[in-house]
């Protein structure tokens, strides 16, 4: 029984310290920057803030204006998703634990 117990333990304090990690995540704010754009998302995948460059804004050229917003926003969420597993896999010493990302 000792070894149950203790296995139950451990299983707790996991439990405890990924609840923590996700409270501390969802006041997580990351932000990516490139040509001239600036996103901030957040630690429950939401954006924000999208900051613009004059210059890029008054180019004219939309297509690249597009590219380069599409491009910051993937990045900004690619920063909280990195981070994310990051924390959750120094929690879980790297276990694969469905729901808790």
């Amino acid at each position: 029984m000792s070894n149950l117990n203790r296995m139950l333990k451990q299983a707790q304090k996991m439990q405890q310290d990924v609840q923590r990690a996700q409270d501390e995540l969802a006041d997580l704010e990351l932000s990516y920057s490139t040509n001239g754009v600036s996103v901030t998302a957040k630690g429950d995948y939401s954006i924000k803030e999208i900051v613009v460059n004059e210059e890029l804004f008054s180019s004219g050229d939309k297509e690249l204006f597009e590219d380069v917003i599409l491009v910051a926003v993937n990045g900004a969420i690619s920063k909280i998703r990195e981070e994310t597993e990051t924390r959750m896999s120094g929690i879980t010493g790297g276990l694969n634990l469905p729901g808790i990302l």
